[in-house]
């Protein structure tokens, strides 16, 4: 009797274990055709519940690098449009201006005028071309850093000073409140330079006449915390998500980056290189854009 009965046990787990490898073969063929949402369960043996839950993980982290690969593939076709539409505007106006000046439809004076816009619109396709090339050379970590340690009061008093003539010209008021610093920051001085000058500039653009940008510095532990605090009309809604992304314009408050939209990013990728990171504080009048960077 007990000889039948561990018989008939044997088969009944050596048919689930057939049953369930068949499963498990099932699964990975129908994640081979393109299904995503298959969760692989097994029981019959220790083994076959370990290799299950191998296989559910396995097809959980195949669905999430789709995604992410997918949501990378739709960010680049939106980066490429934005890159047309950007170049497309300068670009016809100069094409009309020229034209204009090569058919002698203009007078001296707005011949004069016309070149001085042309030379404008130029420098605006250099500056985006520049962006570009320096946020791919970011990201794809091809630049020399030269770490070392950075004096920040020294740092942003000589870049509120270099910012204060655009300020003073839109009627804008700028200044530096700097808390006690105890230790040096641990940076590239040029590159973090160049994060400042991305967020002082944007603040200066999005604020009205008589209205005041403020830079903020002070100690935060292992870290240095830097704030670029606006009295503008502020950034609402979905773009203060997307804000750091490529080429993100606010619809009520007009493009918050440079050039063709790509300060922000920039700025991003410097801080993030340090180590740091990079954040759209709350604030109840204005914009306040924080980073921290290590001390």
């Amino acid at each position: 009797a007990a000889a039948l009965v561990a018989l008939r046990a044997g088969r009944v787990a050596s048919a689930t274990v057939v049953r369930e490898v068949g499963e498990i073969r099932d699964a990975l063929s129908a994640v081979g055709a393109g299904e995503r949402d298959r969760r692989v369960v097994a029981g019959a043996a220790a083994e076959l519940a370990e290799l299950a839950d191998a296989v559910t993980l396995m097809i959980g982290q195949l669905a999430q690098e789709e995604a992410r690969r997918g949501a990378a593939d739709s960010a680049r076709r939106r980066l490429v449009a934005s890159i047309s539409h950007d170049l497309r505007t300068p670009l016809t106006a100069l094409r009309l201006m020229l034209a204009a000046i090569e058919d002698e439809m203009v007078d001296e004076r707005t011949r004069t005028r016309y070149l001085a816009t042309m030379h404008t619109h130029v420098n605006a396709l250099g500056s985006m071309i520049d962006d570009m090339f320096e946020l791919s050379r970011l990201e794809a970590g091809d630049l020399e850093w030269s770490i070392r340690q950075v004096e920040l009061p020294e740092l942003v008093d000589e870049t509120v000073a270099a910012m204060r003539v655009e300020a003073e010209a839109k009627g804008v008021g700028v200044a530096a409140e700097l808390g006690v610093l105890p230790r040096p920051a641990r940076a590239d001085p040029e590159r973090l330079q160049r994060v400042l000058f991305n967020l002082i500039q944007n603040a200066i653009r999005h604020t009205p006449a008589d209205g005041s940008v403020t830079v903020r510095a002070e100690q935060a532990g292992d870290w240095v915390e830097i704030e670029v605090a606006d009295t503008g009309a502020g950034i609402q809604g979905e773009d203060r998500e997307r804000l750091f992304d490529p080429f993100v314009r606010g619809e009520n408050n007009g493009e918050r980056g440079t050039g063709a939209g790509l300060g922000l990013v920039i700025s991003r990728a410097i801080v993030e290189a340090h180590g740091g990171r990079i954040w759209l504080a709350d604030s109840e009048v204005g914009t306040r854009v924080r980073f921290v960077i290590p001390a």
